[in-house]
């Protein structure tokens, strides 16, 4: 190819005359392929080109809608705290009056060594726990709400039929108290437990509620008895809106029934 070259001879009609243009051969195959890459890249071009256009034209709506869930989502913590603040504020108030509320005993049935409960109402709407400040063993129903009891402990023993803690059945939204003063260790999702919260307290006791529609707290944060954790939903392993309380002691998962016994 070295040396050779085109010569492109040009006849305008009516010209008696003729021009002739020599083009080395391999300027002539780089111009080829020259317009070859050309012609790919605005190829490329156009079909890059839409959905780009399109992802962008979607940016701003999806920035409004980011915008509007973190401002939703501060008012919930906003309120979240605000009653807290009430509600600390209040038991301070009832400790300095030494005003205690009467309680009421949900009836169980025990058959063949396992406790399983009848559909019972498990709150009074007058009974107000008297709540623990600073770190605390757990001692407190974990809801203001009516409830019922509708899957409760079911110890070792068949695995499949096994169950640990109690489900208390609620309507969704219900505040979801600490049973006791603690550091959430854990606040997220799983495939099971739905949204949920884990909670360490002194002596080796840990409880765990599921199934919430939202989380009012995060990983490593300091809780007292009483404080509003999460609102109560139906988002896991859950057929029904309703609570999973559990209670650990040392790994040991213990009847929540005979833990938190004096608020429900």
């Amino acid at each position: 190819m070295k040396g050779k070259s085109v010569t492109m001879v040009v006849h305008v009609d009516g010209d008696l005359t003729s021009r002739q243009y020599r083009v080395p051969l391999w300027a002539l195959e780089a111009g080829k392929w020259g317009a070859v890459t050309v012609a790919l890249l605005v190829v490329l071009f156009f079909a890059f080109a839409a959905p780009i256009t399109h992802a962008a034209a979607r940016v701003p709506g999806l920035e409004q809608e980011i915008a509007r869930l973190r401002t939703e989502n501060g008012r919930v913590a906003q309120l979240a705290a605000a009653l807290n603040r009430a509600e600390a504020n209040y038991q301070a108030m009832r400790q300095l009056l030494g005003v205690r509320a009467p309680q009421e005993t949900a009836p169980t049935v025990e058959t063949a060594g396992l406790i399983r409960a009848l559909p019972v109402r498990v709150r009074s709407g007058k009974a107000e726990p008297r709540y623990e400040a600073g770190l605390s063993e757990p001692s407190h129903w974990p809801l203001d709400e009516q409830g019922f009891i509708t899957r409760q402990q079911i110890g070792e023993g068949d695995p499949a039929e096994s169950h640990p803690g109690i489900d208390i059945a609620v309507s969704i939204g219900s505040a979801v108290r600490a049973s006791g003063g603690g550091v959430v260790e854990a606040a997220g999702a799983d495939s099971a437990y739905g949204l949920f919260v884990l909670l360490k307290h002194p002596s080796g006791y840990e409880t765990m509620y599921g199934h919430a529609s939202r989380l009012l707290v995060q990983n490593g944060d300091t809780v007292f008895a009483g404080q509003v954790i999460a609102l109560s939903g139906n988002t896991g392993r859950s057929s029904a809106p309703h609570l999973h309380f559990e209670v650990r002691r040392d790994g040991k998962s213990l009847d929540p029934l005979t833990i938190a016994k004096e608020d429900h």
